[in-house]
């Protein structure tokens, strides 16, 4: 057992607890929060090479044996994650000191940034179902906080149908989790894995794949359960857009990658299909609506939506290769839409409008920010050799090689859309006339995007530095004995 598995949740938890008490004093908020997510950086650094040395970890909190008590499990895919979206957070709060704005800064606005990775982080390390709900309650607690601060119309509006939303989800969540209890009488995940694996194939159990697929699928905004997410994401400041559009929608997809690796694999010939036709839907979606708005906003909001939509078809060939590609694909999403996110962020900064057709001739003014963002949306269709092509290569292989052209296809169009969409940006907003802004200089916002876009260059560039750990991650779930045999200590 190792309690290094704890420091990813108990150090975001213990800094939102501290800023409780002095929610005014905005520089000390500022430099606990710093510090803190500096720390969970390094944690889940060394949390990583732990697991990628010596092997899957686990925790049995209390010291009860699994699968009776509450237990932590970080494999490869667990710790890239929380790495990841540790180096995501810390950048949307960097961010945060330039744009947020004091009046949100003393109204908790960086507890319940932390309180989110709490939620994130437990996500991604918990070991049972009934703990995944509590989490994820956790995350969407903090996220109705940061969805209505600042309380503007929109974002009162926005709030009550996410929240309407999620409560509905969570209902589901629970019912579905007591229906697994009723069917199996155990919720730790590598214990249920043998139970089902038991049991064999069952409908009761297909029915119940079913019901967590609606679950997860309105966490991840997947086909046809997108409905809420445009506008909830549309309403908040830029560094809760940037970290909403990086984690929130990556959380759903990671449910399914674990539950439908593991868990529900009895019946695939169905909820597979299944989750393959979903996902196809949600690329066409995406795709559609990212290049029908003329707003920037909406355009990356709907290029996550055909993202998940990518990732998710990954997990329903269920191949070596295609989930290879989707880990691949989702680690370099988060990066790039948190990215995109905060670039759109600093041009709204400079031109105070989001629509594109009321600005031009940035490039002249800010060549460094033209050409980042260009790369940026090069990264982002998976041009080579930027991050998004090794990801959408391996899934577009794998459906060619399990003889799915037509899926093939509507992902390679897909991909063409999404790059549409983020060049007109880059043509109507920075080339052409100098319309529509007055040149002002630059504030330090622009330095964590530029980390970030070099981190996904490096991530594109150095992909064979990335892949150990990312096989790790495809063998634990290709292969789950590996996972019940680390847990249940057999």
């Amino acid at each position: 057992m190792s309690n290094l598995l704890l420091l990813p949740i108990v150090i975001p938890l213990v800094t939102a607890i501290i800023l409780i008490f002095f929610p005014k004093h905005v520089f000390w908020q500022r430099v606990v929060s710093a510090v803190a997510t500096s720390s969970l950086v390094v944690a889940s650094s060394v949390l990583l090479y732990r697991v990628h040395t010596e092997g899957i970890q686990t925790l049995n909190v209390g010291n009860w044996a699994a699968p009776f008590g509450i237990t932590l499990v970080s494999d490869s895919l667990s710790a890239l994650l929380v790495l990841t979206a540790s180096i995501i957070a810390l950048a949307c709060l960097v961010y945060s000191f330039y744009a947020i704005g004091k009046e949100r800064e003393t109204f908790y606005y960086y507890s319940f940034f932390q309180f989110l990775l709490v939620g994130v982080n437990g996500s991604f390390t918990t070991g049972d179902l009934f703990n995944l709900f509590v989490f994820f309650e956790v995350m969407l607690m903090s996220s109705y906080v940061l969805l209505v601060l600042g309380g503007t119309k929109m974002q009162l509006r926005e709030t009550i149908k996410y929240t309407l939303v999620n409560v509905i989800s969570s209902a589901l969540f629970v019912v579905a989790v007591a229906y697994l209890y009723a069917v199996t009488g155990t919720l730790n995940m590598a214990h249920l894995a043998e139970r089902i694996q038991d049991l064999g194939p069952s409908p009761i159990l297909t029915v119940i794949a079913v019901l967590f697929l609606v679950v997860f699928g309105l966490k991840g905004a997947i086909f046809p359960f997108y409905f809420w997410l445009p506008g909830a994401y549309y309403a908040p400041p830029t560094p809760v857009l940037a970290l909403f559009g990086g984690l929130l929608t990556k959380v759903g997809v990671y449910a399914i990658l674990r539950t439908f690796t593991l868990l529900f694999t009895h019946d695939a010939a169905y909820t597979h299909t299944l989750l393959a036709w979903l996902a196809l839907g949600t690329i066409a979606i995406g795709a559609i609506g990212a290049v029908a708005y003329d707003d920037m906003r909406y355009i990356v909001i709907y290029n996550i939506i055909a993202a998940v939509g990518v990732m998710i078809f990954g997990v329903s060939m269920m191949t070596s290769e295609s989930v290879e590609g989707t880990i691949f694909y989702l680690l370099q999403d988060m990066v790039m839409k948190t990215t995109l996110f905060l670039f759109v962020g600093i041009v709204f900064s400079i031109t105070r409008s989001n629509d594109i057709r009321t600005f031009s001739g940035l490039m002249a003014s800010y060549p460094l920010l033209g050409w980042a963002f260009f790369i940026a949306a090069l990264s982002l269709a998976g041009i080579p050799p930027f991050s998004g092509f090794i990801g959408k290569l391996l899934i577009v292989k794998a459906s060619f090689d399990a003889h799915l052209l037509f899926e093939a296809i509507v992902i390679l169009l897909s991909s063409l859309l999404v790059l549409y969409s983020v060049m007109k940006i880059f043509m109507n907003g920075f080339w052409g006339e100098k319309k529509g802004f007055e040149q002002k200089r630059l504030d330090g916002r622009i330095v964590p995007v530029l980390v970030l876009l070099v981190l996904s260059v490096a991530y594109g560039v150095g992909v064979e530095f990335v892949r150990p750990f990312v096989v790790d991650a495809v063998r634990v779930l290709t292969e789950p004995d590996l996972y019940i045999q680390a847990v249940l200590k057999e």
